[in-house]
């Protein structure tokens, strides 16, 4: 008999099917045994009653085990009909169980609160609990739909390396490798370089790239390997035009997961976000402005945005325009990676952005330096020997446009898409300090 997939099992009433899936839910009921089965399109609800050849092996039958079950689907009796729930309308009236491979007890229930240690040392089991597999799930949509939305506008997807000869960011913290003939080499902080390249090839280019970040952070807000989608632009005016992409993309990304994931966002008892057709736009200072008068605060480092000031200029934003989303520009140019462009007339400031997002700050770009004698000025002026970038400085030689782009860490995107309070468990498998997979104390 050929597999049916739970989702299909509507259209197969009356008949006898065979299922393939995980047991989630066992309930021994007098001399009946129910189970809650699911497999990769959903849940159904089987039962085994007493004088079934099933009954000795559902006896058996552990939570987690893998299980291949033959059974006649069935209408549920109108009094037991669960309306919103999917597959509340039928059951399996299971007639066999095959166990594929029997589950051990497990060390507590999937539908428990954890810490989030716990969570994360069991990740082979805490990954199948739903509302993990949920927050999985709506990141699968997320990166499929950013990849969609890009491609639909002319951008032209490749592979970053992972490896690199320098640090594309001039200075950040990163992991040194030991490579062939006794070279140096290094996990890459950024693809910046090479999609900078690759506009010179294609014009618009994307990238969906694994960076890492050596830096000694131990917040909510930052993890050793991080997942970052990128993308790049030529033939700009400036600043703006990277931005109206990035808004484009975004409001199709929310757009995606409203649609498809309307129950996530009731489980997690948050809703879509609100990406209005015009995200709102401030200046680092305008922001750092509202916020101190707003908010009755003294402005204490007024050369970047800290944690509060992101998070209360996005409270504003939501309450003034109605946005979960709000662009801040113009950050001063000496505290932006060297290759962000600042127009002489608006020294010392940069045509640098950062996107934020219910509080957080998902998001930086800019349009980039383009002329090559200009970028050789920034990095001498910056105290970066020009010779380690050789390479990466051949672009500029040969005709590239004025250009920018961007960088969303899709983790980050996650976690405030579901409103999750550590980054973490947004990050299927997270890297930081003191794990790797189990914690290195360990």
């Amino acid at each position: 008999m050929e597999r049916t997939l739970i989702g299909d099992l509507k259209t197969h009433a009356g008949e006898t099917v065979l299922v393939n899936g995980w047991i989630s839910v066992r309930r021994d009921q007098g001399k009946m045994v129910f189970f809650d089965i699911r497999d990769r399109s959903g849940t159904i609800q089987g039962v085994v009653l007493p004088k079934s050849a099933a009954i000795d092996a559902a006896k058996e039958t552990n939570v987690e085990s893998a299980v291949a079950i033959t059974g006649m689907v069935n209408a549920r009796p109108e009094k037991n009909v669960v309306a919103e729930k999917q597959n509340g309308d039928i059951e399996l009236q299971i007639e066999s169980i095959e166990i594929l491979n029997a589950a051990h007890t497990l060390p507590f229930e999937l539908d428990v609160e954890l810490n989030l240690d716990t969570h994360l040392d069991n990740l082979p089991l805490t990954l199948k609990a739903e509302r993990t597999r949920q927050i999985f799930m709506m990141q699968a949509t997320i990166l499929n739909e950013y990849r969609n939305s890009l491609q639909r506008r002319g951008f032209t997807e490749f592979i970053a390396p992972a490896i690199v000869g320098g640090d594309a960011e001039g200075g950040a913290a990163v992991f040194r490798l030991e490579y062939f003939k006794e070279q140096a080499a290094y996990l890459a902080t950024s693809p910046q370089f090479y999609k900078q390249i690759m506009t010179g090839a294609f014009e618009r280019a994307f990238t969906i790239a694994k960076v890492f970040r050596a830096e000694k952070s131990a917040t909510t807000r930052h993890i050793s390997e991080i997942t970052q989608m990128d993308f790049e632009m030529g033939f700009i005016k400036d600043e703006r035009e990277v931005m109206k992409e990035l808004q484009t993309t975004i409001q199709d990304v929310v757009k995606a997961v409203g649609e498809t994931h309307a129950d996530i966002f009731a489980t997690f008892k948050t809703e879509v976000p609100l990406a209005p057709a015009e995200f709102p736009v401030f200046t680092l200072q305008e922001a750092q402005a509202i916020v101190a008068k707003e908010f009755g605060r003294t402005i204490e480092d007024t050369n970047d945005m800290s944690p509060e000031d992101e998070r209360q200029i996005c409270e504003y934003a939501k309450q003034k325009f109605g946005s979960d989303f709000v662009f801040i520009t113009r950050f001063p140019t000496a505290k932006r990676a060297f290759y962000t462009y600042e127009e002489p007339a608006e020294a010392p400031l940069s045509r640098g952005f950062d996107l934020l997002f219910r509080g957080l700050e998902i998001n930086s770009g800019a349009q980039r330096i383009h002329d090559y004698d200009s970028l050789i000025a920034r990095i001498k002026e910056r105290g970066m020997d020009s010779e380690k970038f050789s390479y990466y400085l051949q672009t500029f030689k040969y005709g590239i446009p004025p250009h920018g782009g961007c960088s969303t860490g899709l983790e980050r995107f996650t976690g405030r898409m579901l409103e999750l309070t550590n980054i973490k468990e947004s990050t299927a498998f997270p890297r930081d300090m003191t794990r790797i997979d189990g914690k290195l104390s360990e």
